[in-house]
């Protein structure tokens, strides 16, 4: 009986991996795989559209703290007081 049972089993799952094939290479199924793809591709350009926007938005805000930074940096340049500590040059004596 068992080796009949897998004989069985075997040829089941032939008609059954046969019939599969030709199930998911039907027009049907290519007509689902389409429009699948399509919406994917939709989802995809929606969310780079996205990712778009806020790069945007971020180099706007990294060009606005990098123009601060630069405006702080000039007014401590103008406001700092640069001392010469160095002692006076004697005169040169000429011969």
């Amino acid at each position: 009986m068992s080796a009949l049972k897998n004989i069985a089993l075997l040829a089941g799952g032939f008609l059954i991996g046969t019939a599969g094939v030709k199930i998911l290479s039907s027009k049907e199924a290519k007509k689902v795989y389409a429009h699948t793809t399509a919406a994917v591709i939709r989802a995809k350009d929606c969310v780079m559209t996205t990712v778009t926007k806020v790069r945007e938005g971020c180099d706007d805000v990294l060009a606005d703290a990098r123009d601060i930074n630069e405006k702080r940096d000039a007014e401590e340049v103008c406001g700092e007081v640069i001392e010469d500590e160095s002692e006076p040059e004697a005169p040169a004596e000429q011969a």
